[in-house]
């Protein structure tokens, strides 16, 4: 199965019982289909879950997205429902908390990378800075179109964004990992030609 920011060739071979045609990775589990169906792909310009979806795809270094998918509930949960202040003010004892709380990724590198990034967030906004007017001015505003046959793993430009996101303090936002929440948050549409997502995410 070829999951979100994975590389590979690309086909629109899933399908459920309602017979659509889906991106392969999809599968036949019906939590990834409704992701599929609901959410990935689809432009994201709210700035709090723009953060939220950079610090999961963080957590998935390394590990498979469905994982990260259904323990995204107590993620937020643990995370006081990704809000950047909130974050931002946790100390020790919260990552103590965090590391004892077996509904998430138990990494503290990782935690502590989620908190340096709302850290980060939280000095953006602070300066009277939009990290949804950062994160799409990358790319103009305007989706990238994804070939439709293949899916990278990263690109020179998510390789860029990398070096920007890191600058600025970010922690597990490397290419590939950056390419991927291109995808989830529809910066880069790359629903495979025949997914009947394609086109409606395309129009909007």
């Amino acid at each position: 199965m070829l999951a979100p920011g994975r590389s590979g060739p690309a086909n629109a071979s899933a399908m459920a019982m309602d017979d659509k045609p889906r991106c392969g990775w999809a599968g036949d589990d019906a939590q990834m289909r409704a992701y599929h169906d609901h959410e990935w792909g689809v432009p994201q310009r709210d700035s709090r879950m723009l953060w939220e979806m950079l610090m999961l795809e963080g957590f998935q270094a390394g590990l498979a997205w469905i994982t990260i998918l259904r323990k995204r509930e107590a993620f937020r949960v643990a995370f006081a429902g990704f809000d950047p202040a909130r974050v931002a003010a946790f100390g020790e004892a919260d990552v103590q908390r965090l590391l004892g709380d077996a509904g998430i990724v138990r990494s503290r590198a990782k935690i502590e990378a989620t908190i340096a990034g709302a850290r980060v967030y939280q000095a953006m906004a602070d300066r009277g800075e939009s990290f949804a007017d950062l994160c799409w001015g990358y790319i103009d505003g305007v989706p990238l179109p994804g070939d439709g046959h293949t899916v990278p793993a990263s690109t020179p430009l998510s390789a860029d964004i990398s070096k920007d996101l890191k600058r600025r303090g970010f922690k597990f936002v490397g290419p590939t990992i950056v390419y991927a929440w291109m995808q989830a948050v529809g910066m880069v549409n790359d629903h495979v030609t025949g997914c009947y997502r394609r086109e409606q995410v395309r129009t909007g």
